[in-house]
């Protein structure tokens, strides 16, 4: 009983808050209709002699007309309200033929629970699972009404048979990670949750805030006329009032459904969900860790990983052995994975990688000649080696620029090639290391950099004061088919050896059904502050372009004056490379077909990606020391005999001898920050690199 008066107590202050919201609406509504209510008053009156008079007429035109433009206006906004697209979330449509156990299942949930099914199930590349609502018109037509039919099942009963039920979106890392029993445990407040959203009263309020919501991001485009720019700013300031009128109200009502959704799945499952929340927590660690760490090099190179939920299972294997906490994980490996409810996971799994990539990273839909799938096992060689020989490449094209030497006068022929010594030379400082003679050209720039000069300074002429500038140095030694490299990525550039862990930003349909999948009895309320931005996906939406950072002058404070000037050189020249790279990565897909399985296009609008980066721009500091670093990694591998390899839970590393090789973070740090050259050049020693050697570009 207690279980059933929660339910009951839940679903009716969610009831009763979706009232107040459509009171907000009623009030809105009256308030349109007041100027022509007192119009008609006026014009009653004076056609009955009762408001007669010169002055009782001017008002009466002056109310008149007021009155048909609030009408006029507050019919406008009704319209955008009513007819705006509602953001969706982008996902992976998983139909029933595809997946018949897992539908199955959702199914007997559904029943047990006493609540309609879902009408559909889709899956997202995140660590959540929800409801949403795609009934709007904006987003085609509802779902054929035998698949609602069938989902429902044959013996259940016919006021379950709902053509408006939502649909339950999946994150698929769930599916592939957690076991059979989990996930059923997972998905039952998730699929409790229909039954408050079939409510007229909730459903109708859950309306009008999406549409109070896309009428904002259509404010928020703005156009360039003057007249259409008046008409948005009336339009957004009309619909944040309402959503600041309504705000709370549908906040408690989101909690009240939520918390109904959760007490009526207690029955199910009970003794799993401790079990469930668990697994939902290490999930996405692993999740975040492959996406940061291992996807996104990737797809910076123009290659994106065609199995990122298999690679998830073995960064969270990975992370259950070296974790003793975890040791007890290892056990549900035996168990019927979730994925096996799929009948072809691997087909699913390319789908949402793909998806994956697009949102995070903004890659096409579809594969092409500078975006193509890569397999876990060509990983080293395709991405990890690529990346750093991009890098490397890109380092040495900026110490050109700047004017560094190839090599030392004196030096013995055929070394003038990309060296690392080359770079330590120029990154030394004078009393930490021993550096190469330097001519007077190279002198003279070396002290310009530590002017308020760049290192895009143009030459300074012959007669120009000695401490200018000077223009870089030519050997006429040196060969002119000097080794270029080959291949140069624009958009590879990242440490070899992890990134910071950021936080990635959840997503979703914000007037859907979401309890919480970690806690099951703490309702999330999906509405924020009217004032934040519209979400970033849908019609509207800004395309958001990852470049350096320009203004980092506090995060080059601690460096050398060469590494500043050499950090400026590399942030420009990635800031050029992106800008060029991203009109084509961003392009709309075209009308080729495409996998069996893919996103839903025609639920949103893929001209603004990616939707969700990863990462904040980086610093200079952070770009400089990513290049040395690839830098080291080349001449290691070539010198050294060392490999690249991939660590499910650092991403790219470094092997020697089959061996993970130390963190040389802190050698390349020292170098970059004191310039100081003993740590790394200790290091390299001690591991037989050789820094005057060559290294492929390629």
């Amino acid at each position: 009983m207690t279980g059933i008066g929660g339910v009951e107590m839940g679903a009716q202050a969610a009831r009763s808050r979706a009232l107040a919201v459509l009171r907000v609406r009623s009030r809105a509504l009256a308030v349109a209709l007041l100027p022509a209510a007192a119009a008609v008053i006026l014009l009653v009156g004076g056609s009955t002699g009762h408001l007669a008079g010169g002055g009782w007429d001017v008002l009466r035109w002056v109310v008149s007309v007021l009155a048909l433009c609030v009408l006029l206006a507050a019919g406008g906004v009704a319209l955008v309200v009513a007819r705006s697209r509602p953001a969706v979330t982008p996902t992976v449509t998983v139909a029933e033929e595809s997946a018949p156990d897992l539908y199955r299942m959702v199914r007997d949930l559904a029943d047990r629970l006493d609540v309609p099914a879902p009408s559909a199930i889709a899956l997202t590349p995140d660590c959540d699972s929800w409801l949403e609502d795609r009934t709007h018109p904006a987003h085609g037509p509802p779902p054929a009404e035998k698949h609602h039919d069938d989902l429902a099942g044959p013996g259940g009963p016919a006021h379950r048979r709902s053509a408006t039920a939502p649909v339950l979106v999946i994150g698929s890392p769930f599916l592939w990670w957690m076991r059979v029993g989990e996930l059923r445990a997972v998905l039952a407040p998730v699929v409790a949750g229909t039954g408050p959203s079939a409510h007229p009263d909730i459903a109708a309020a859950r309306r009008f805030i999406r549409g109070l919501d896309a009428a904002v991001a259509v404010a928020s485009a703005g156009r360039r006329d003057p007249l259409s720019r008046v008409a948005c700013a009336g339009l957004g300031w009309a619909s944040r009032l309402l959503l600041r009128s309504c705000r709370g109200h549908a906040a408690e009502m989101e909690r009240g459904v939520a918390a109904a959704a959760a007490e009526r799945a207690q029955a199910v499952d009970y003794g799993l969900r401790i079990v469930a929340q668990e697994q939902v927590g290490l999930a996405y660690a692993g999740w975040d860790r492959l996406l940061t760490r291992v996807a996104l090099p990737a797809w910076r190179m123009g290659r994106w990983p065609s199995r990122l939920d298999v690679g998830v299972v073995a960064a969270l294997t990975e992370l259950s052995r070296r974790d003793r906490l975890a040791e007890g994980f290892a056990s549900r490996l035996g168990e019927r994975p979730a994925c096996d409810l799929l009948e072809e996971p691997g087909v699913m799994d390319e789908a949402v990688s793909l998806l994956a990539a697009r949102l995070f990273h903004g890659g096409p839909a579809e594969t092409g000649a500078d975006w193509s799938p890569v397999g876990w096992e060509e990983y080293p060689e395709e991405v990890v080696d690529r990346t750093w020989r991009t890098d490397a490449a890109r380092l040495h094209r900026v110490l050109d620029t700047l004017g560094v030497r190839r090599a030392a006068e004196g030096a013995a022929p055929g070394t003038d090639g990309p060296t690392l010594a080359r770079v330590l030379d120029h990154l030394a400082t004078p009393d930490a290391a021993s550096t190469a003679p330097l001519t007077a050209g190279t002198d003279a720039h070396a002290a310009g950099t530590e002017t308020e000069n760049g290192p895009d300074t143009p030459p300074a002429a012959p007669d120009a004061p000695t401490d200018a500038p000077q223009p870089a140095y030519e050997d006429p030694d040196a060969p002119t088919d000097a080794p270029r490299p080959a291949y140069e990525d624009p958009d590879a550039s990242r440490l070899p050896f992890g990134d910071s862990d950021a936080s990635r930003p959840s997503y979703g349909d914000p007037g859907a059904s979401r309890p919480p999948v970690d806690d099951f009895d703490a309702p999330q309320p999906p509405y924020g502050d009217s004032g934040t931005p519209h979400p970033p996906y849908g019609d509207h939406a800004t395309p958001v372009l990852t470049v350096p950072a320009e203004d980092d002058e506090d995060d080059l404070a601690d460096t050398t004056a060469r590494g500043a000037a050499l950090a400026a050189g590399l942030t420009a020249q990635l800031a050029r490379e992106e800008a060029e790279a991203r009109p084509a990565g961003a392009r709309a897909p075209s009308s080729a077909p495409g996998p069996a399985a893919g996103p839903d296009d025609a639920l949103w609008d893929d001209r603004a990606l990616p939707l969700l980066p990863l990462q904040p721009p980086r610093t200079g500091r952070e770009i400089l020391t990513a290049h040395i670093t690839a830098m080291v990694c080349c001449a290691a591998m070539d010198t050294a005999g060392a490999a690249p390899a991939l660590d499910w839970l650092d991403g790219p590393s470094l092997l020697f001898d089959g061996a993970r090789t130390a963190d040389l973070a802190p050698s390349v740090l020292s170098l970059v920050e004191t310039g100081d050259p003993g740590p790394l050049r200790a290091w390299m020693t001690e591991l037989g690199i050789r820094p005057e050697k060559p290294v492929r570009l390629v």
